[in-house]
């Protein structure tokens, strides 16, 4: 891991094009190769970034000059260091990953063996689908063969809903599963999640865990 702090612009080349004006950004660089750009604002997400596989070449001197990152698709990100105030570098290992509570990891193994509750005709591609910034649940396709990334919580609020978006805007940069929908899946979803989830495209669904692990006979109900 690698953590610069420098003044700076950045300007993204690739399908769109984007501007960030000059100001003092922590630039984040992984072992994995991705490159990120963040203001001391909007929590854990990037202004801009680079996921991988892609490359770094630095063109500095007097810690003034260009780094330009480029990946397999030819897109650029091009940051004009005007100076650099701090730079670091820390070995982390191997990182154990997220462990979700019994009642997560149940409901994602679960709705992988019936993805049929999101509706007729959908498939499970894979459970855990790899991204460079974290594994998503389920990768799905719907009855129309569309890609649809679903994010699976107890509980559902707006940081489930961030960390979908996140996944969203990766998964879209790839053209080979491009476009990606989402779905997010909890027992409960708090009003401002949905709220914020529709307004981003995610679809909602409320799951009952009872009925899914078929403990539960919804016609003996009396409410």
């Amino acid at each position: 891991m690698r953590l610069v702090i420098a003044r700076c612009s950045v300007d993204y080349i690739g399908r769109l094009t984007a501007h960030l004006p000059m100001a003092t950004r922590l630039l984040l660089v992984k072992a994995d190769g991705s490159v990120s750009i963040h203001a001391d604002d909007r929590a854990y997400k990037p202004l801009n970034w680079m996921s991988p596989p892609c490359s770094l070449k630095e063109d500095l001197t007097d810690g003034a000059g260009t780094w330009t990152v480029t990946n397999k698709a030819g897109e650029q990100l091009i940051v004009t260091i005007e100076a650099v105030e701090h730079d670091y570098s820390q070995e982390l290992g191997v990182d154990p990953g997220l462990q979700k509570d019994g009642v997560e990891a149940e409901l994602q193994r679960l709705l992988a063996l019936h993805v049929e509750t999101f509706g007729p005709g959908w498939s499970l591609v894979r459970r855990e689908y790899p991204t460079a910034i974290g594994p998503v649940d389920l990768l799905c396709r719907d009855a129309a063969g569309a890609v649809v990334a679903v994010e699976i919580k107890r509980r559902g609020e707006i940081d489930g809903v961030e960390q979908l978006t996140r996944y969203l805007e990766l998964l879209n940069r790839d053209p080979l599963l491009a476009p990606v929908k989402g779905v997010f899946a909890a027992q409960e979803i708090k009003p401002q999640a949905r709220v914020l989830a529709l307004d981003r495209g995610i679809d909602c669904v409320t799951v009952d865990y009872a009925v899914l692990k078929g403990t539960d006979d919804p016609s003996a109900r009396l409410f």
